[in-house]
This record gives structure tokens, C-alpha cells and sequence, in this order.
């Protein structure tokens, strides 16, 4: 009969990857003729993505790959900057990173022309003053239009681009995906992303995104990986330094999955075969410091023996400083009352008001006080002994170096009665492997989870599902049956193993019985969105009128926060500009000022409507109390 085998353990080492520097690209011939080829620019909070959209390179990944950040410390040149995989290793600049985002927005465009530099330079373009070839950059769902103008006018004005195109990534991505399903267009459905610092759900009806009924849920990746280190942090406090958020990173990506029932997947971890099944051991790198709890009897007394001499030393030196303080004061005050015996009253007065006292018995008063704590203060020095210095280790602010108890000892108890261990006694045995070990257990499903309850890292608001569950409430049971059929995972937090399970589930309870919904995950979540601007790219070229493009005339005429609509785009909402109100009529003012709170009426001008929204402005009316 075979023997039954215990469970295996699973060791893993954290890989530690170091960013290497990106090289700088030749720009090959065919990219300039027989027009320059677009730049496509995935512009996310986690990762910048860039590369061309040139035909024959369908399958070509993008060239450039680089964390969006950006570290220059304080008063160095510009040229000093370093981007993306120019910096090997984070950890250490962690203080001096800075990147162009609020969340998901652009804000940062000082951060943002620096990245724009990098891309440009390492794609190989050398042309001077200006980059020639068409640049299709996503953006925020619902993008501010201040920061998409303020966007327009960096790529205009400083780089004089000659076409820009605006889309979602997430949308690039529903629509690279359904190209490859061959859905037949226009398509609708509802698209679930989650990037780095925030998720959003993104209803699309027609082949349109309705901007009206998006929602953001500000749970993502990032919120995930602190909230795994301040779990692993609590757990091995003697391993902070060793938990950095590059590791947390890397315990995500790699090891983490989403639970499809949570609860249900918490009772199994209770079960000491599971745990020793499914617990990922991860190798911390050895040090040689002796962790507290193997130092010897023996030690850990001589320990306590020079931190108490050193204590000692600390009090007397700071007795000795309080008391010339004293004295010195002392001497202050008796010089002032010797003005009184000599009947300077001028000045004892002026020296009465500049150190704050009313009269010469306050004066009095003091000195006496000063006397006493100077006698105090002697007789302490004198008669100081061992006890004593024991006995004010409490009142120390002093912080010590080992945890030895030392400020919790009773001047009762004097060194020497400190109890022996006997020697038999069996000390447990310290496992050196062990304790440079991090063990991962019900972390791997807890940190994906907030972003179906955010209650638990104590954000108050609702999870990704409850957010989907409000947006189709707002539609018709024919839209909702139409959004379900196709219910799309896109976005680099969307990558845990189960989570398209745990999606299904869940419409499972949410949706009627016996209904009908279709949910699918992209093909790649964190490059379709490039790929789908690159494939929309080569569908709709460049040109004068094209839908999706902005050209340099269009943003001097219309603006910088003008965009050209199309499938993966957001939907333009143009600024409506107040006209400067009438002046009242003498005898209105009169009037107002006497008996009653005068009606002043703005309207606002009617500006010319955009391709997906046409609607009279009305009339706006304020009332001034």
C-alpha cells in the first residue's frame, strides 16, 4: 500500500525585475512615405504604451513599454530627468516620483511634455521644432474638457502635430476585441475596466459610449497592492523594510486570484490541509542579523547592564543641565529684588514687566520655589545611586534599540534578582528558513476582492458589481438585454485568475431567471487597448474632414477641448460660455433696492451643436437677494 504523502509546500523568490533602458529606434523609411505614419499612444496611469500604425506591422507589439513616471529631485536640470525604465529600481526613488496623473486624469502637463519627449526621441524622430506624423492618445471616460485642451495645445503649439485623435482605452479595446469575434457593427454592450488607481463600467449603445450613464469606481490596482502591504506589513513587522510595493506588485500580478464565492473560499483556508496546500511561501533574501528572540540569557542581562549604565548616565547629565538652569535663573531674580533693597524702583519695575510679574511678592514668591528645586537638585546629585536611576528610567523619553523591557523594570527589583532559566528547561527551536519567509495565505483572494466590496480597506462606496446593478436600472429591459449579451472585461486589474467566473456569478443573482447574458474577457487586457488605436488607426486614416481627427484647423477654430466623435471616443459636450447680463433700468434698481430683491436674466448664447448633440440652450435665470 503506498504511503500517503504530505502536502508539498510551494517556495517562490520574488523576481525583482530591473528595468532596462529603452533603446533608441532608426525610423524606417516606409513611415514617412507615401504619408508619415500615425503614433499611437496608450497613455495609462500604470504603463505608457507607444508605437506606429503602419501597415504590414498588425502583429508588432509596441515598441516602447515604461512605467509613467518621471523622478528629478529638487533644483536639477531638466536634462537630469529620468523616465520610465531609465530608472532600474524604484524602490529606492519612490520619494521623487512624480506622475502626470490625478487618478486617471491628466494634470501634471510639465510631467506629461517629459514623457511625450521620451516617446518622440526613442521612437527615432529627429526633426526639429515638430513631430509630422498624425498622434492618436487615449484619454479618460468623461475627460475633463480643461485638461483635454490643455492637452490639444501641449501637442499643437509645442510639438505642431498635424492631426490628433482622442479615444477611451477601454472602448479601443471592446472594439479590437469584437473585430476579432466578427460582430457585426454597430455594437452594444457594457464594458467593465479596471486600470490602475480606478474602474469604471462604460455603457455603449449603438457603437456610441453613452457618457450619461458611465460610472467610476475609485478601486483599482494600486488600492489593491497597499492594501497587501499594510496586510503583510502588520503580519511580519520585522520584515517592513523587505515589503516594498514593487514586491506587492508582483505578488498581485503573480499570485493572487479572485475567489468566485468569498466566503465559501474563506472556509477552506480554515482547513490546516488547505493552508499547507495553497500557502505561497516567499523567499525573502537571507540576512545575517540575529533576530531577538535566539539571543541568549547571558546576553540578553549584559544587554540590560550597559543600557541601564548608559540610562544612568543620560539622567545624571540631564539633572546636572536643569540644575544651572535653575541656578541661573535664580541669580536672575535675586539680581532684580537687590535693585529693590537699593532703591532703584525704576528699574526693578522694568525688570518686574519683562519677566511678566506684578510685584515683588510674586518675585518673592518665585525665588523661594527656585531655592527649594536648586537644594533639590543637589541633594539628587550627591545621593544618587543605582535604585534611583532604575527608578526614573520610566520618565525617559530615550528610545533604545532592543526591546528588552528595560523601561518596564521596577526599582523593586534590583539587577542581580533577575531569575535564571535552569538549564534543562527546552527552548523552542528557531527556524532560520522560516523567518525569512513571507507566507501568502488568504491575502492572494482578500486584495483582489475590494474591488467587489471597497468596505474592506474602508472606502464607502459601492463595489464594481453593485455600480453595474445601478447603470442597468437606468435602462429599459430591452437595453438591459441587450448591454448583458455582451458584458466585456477589459483593463490591467482584470487579470486575476476567476474573475470572469466571479463576474458570471454574479449577473447570475443579479439578472431575472432564466435570462439571458454573454460575458467575455479580452484577449490580451493590458495591449488590446493599444492594439485597438493602432487597428483604428489603419481603418481610418488621416485627413482633412475625417471622422475622429483633429486637425490643426479645427483647433484654432473650435478650440483646444474640440473633439471629432467616433466609435471609441468619449462624446464632445461643448462649453456653454454666459453672456455678460443687461444693466438694470435706473428706476428698476430703485425700485429693487426699496421693496423687493430684483430679477436679473442671463442667457446664454446658443453654440453651434456637435455631431451627436443638438439641443437649445436655455435661458438661465439668477436672483439676487
Amino acid at each position: 500500500m503506498a504511503s500517503k504523502e504530505g502536502p508539498v509546500c510551494q517556495i517562490f523568490s520574488f523576481q525583482d525585475w530591473k528595468a532596462s533602458p529603452d533603446p533608441i529606434f532608426e525610423l524606417p523609411a516606409q513611415y514617412l512615405t507615401p504619408t508619415p505614419s500615425p503614433i499611437v499612444i496608450d497613455n495609462g496611469s500604470f504603463q505608457t504604451r507607444a508605437g506606429w500604425a503602419a501597415p504590414g506591422a498588425e502583429l508588432d507589439p509596441p515598441r516602447l513599454l515604461f512605467k509613467s513616471v518621471a523622478a528629478r529631485s529638487r533644483g536639477a536640470a531638466r536634462s537630469e530627468t529620468q523616465i520610465g525604465n531609465d530608472i532600474p529600481n524604484l524602490e529606492p526613488l519612490r520619494w521623487l516620483l512624480k506622475s502626470q496623473f490625478d487618478r486617471n486624469v491628466v494634470v501634471n502637463f510639465e510631467i506629461q511634455e517629459l514623457i511625450f519627449d521620451y516617446v518622440f526621441t526613442h521612437l527615432g524622430i529627429t526633426s526639429e521644432g515638430s513631430v509630422d506624423h498624425p498622434i492618436v492618445l487615449t484619454e479618460a471616460p468623461c475627460n475633463p474638457l480643461h485638461c483635454r485642451q490643455m492637452m490639444s495645445e501641449l501637442l499643437f503649439e509645442c510639438y505642431s502635430v498635424p492631426y490628433v485623435s482622442y479615444g477611451v482605452d477601454s472602448l479601443y479595446s471592446f472594439y479590437h476585441n469584437n473585430n476579432q469575434r466578427k460582430l457585426q457593427s454597430p455594437h452594444t454592450g457594457i464594458v467593465l475596466s479596471s486600470g490602475y488607481h480606478c474602474s469604471h463600467i462604460l455603457p455603449v449603445i449603438n457603437g456610441r459610449l453613452d457618457a450619461v450613464n458611465c460610472k467610476r469606481v475609485n478601486v483599482a490596482g494600486s488600492q489593491a497592492a497597499s492594501y497587501l502591504q499594510r496586510l503583510l506589513q502588520l503580519k511580519y513587522p520585522g520584515h517592513l523594510a523587505a515589503i516594498t510595493l514593487s514586491r506587492m506588485e508582483e505578488l498581485l500580478h503573480e499570485h493572487s486570484y479572485t475567489a468566485v464565492d468569498y466566503h465559501e473560499e474563506l472556509e477552506k483556508w480554515r482547513s490546516p490541509e488547505f493552508y499547507e496546500r495553497e500557502v505561497h511561501r516567499m523567499q525573502l533574501p537571507f540576512s545575517s542579523k540575529v533576530p531577538g528572540g535566539c539571543v541568549s540569557v547571558e546576553e540578553r542581562q549584559e544587554r540590560r547592564a550597559q543600557q541601564l549604565r548608559r540610562l544612568q548616565e543620560i539622567n545624571a547629565r540631564r539633572r546636572e543641565e536643569k540644575l544651572q538652569q535653575d541656578q541661573e535663573r535664580l541669580d536672575r531674580l535675586l539680581a532684580v529684588q537687590e535693585l529693590l533693597e537699593d532703591g532703584l524702583l525704576d528699574q526693578f519695575h522694568k525688570s518686574l514687566v519683562e519677566l511678566n510679574m506684578d510685584s515683588a511678592e510674586e518675585l518673592q514668591s518665585y525665588i523661594n520655589k527656585l531655592q527649594l528645586a536648586v537644594e533639590q537638585g543637589r541633594q539628587k546629585l550627591l545621593h544618587s545611586d543605582g535604585a534611583e536611576g532604575k527608578a526614573e528610567v520610566s520618565e525617559l523619553e530615550q528610545p533604545m534599540d532592543e526591546t528588552d523591557g528595560v523601561a518596564l523594570m521596577d526599582s523593586d527589583f534590583p539587577e542581580d534578582s533577575l531569575p535564571e532559566k535552569p538549564a534543562n528547561v527546552v527552548q523552542p527551536v528557531f527556524n532560520m528558513a522560516e523567518y525569512h519567509q513571507l507566507f501568502v495565505g488568504t491575502e492572494r483572494l482578500r486584495c483582489p476582492e475590494i474591488l467587489f466590496q471597497p468596505s474592506l480597506t474602508g472606502e464607502e462606496q459601492m463595489g464594481l458589481m453593485e455600480t453595474l446593478q445601478y447603470v442597468l436600472a437606468r435602462y429599459t429591459p430591452e437595453q438591459q438585454e441587450a448591454l448583458v449579451s455582451n458584458v466585456f472585461l477589459t483593463g490591467g486589474n482584470m487579470q486575476y485568475p476567476g474573475m470572469k467566473e466571479r463576474v458570471e456569478r454574479e449577473l447570475l443573482a443579479m439578472r431575472p431567471f432564466q435570462s439571458q447574458f454573454k460575458v467575455t474577457m479580452a484577449s490580451c487586457p493590458a495591449l488590446d487597448a493599444w492594439h485597438g488605436a493602432r487597428g483604428w488607426a489603419l481603418e481610418h486614416p488621416p485627413g482633412a474632414g475625417s471622422e475622429g481627427w483633429i486637425s490643426r484647423q479645427d483647433y484654432e477654430e473650435k478650440g483646444g477641448e474640440y473633439l471629432s466623435e467616433h466609435c471609441a471616443s468619449n462624446a464632445f459636450v461643448p462649453m456653454k460660455i454666459a453672456k455678460p447680463a443687461r444693466p438694470a433700468e435706473p428706476s428698476v434698481t430703485m425700485q429693487a433696492s426699496t421693496e423687493a430683491p430684483a430679477a436679473i436674466t442671463m442667457v446664454t448664447s446658443d453654440p453651434t451643436p456637435s455631431s451627436s448633440s443638438a439641443s437649445a440652450v436655455a435661458d438661465v435665470t439668477m436672483v439676487t437677494t
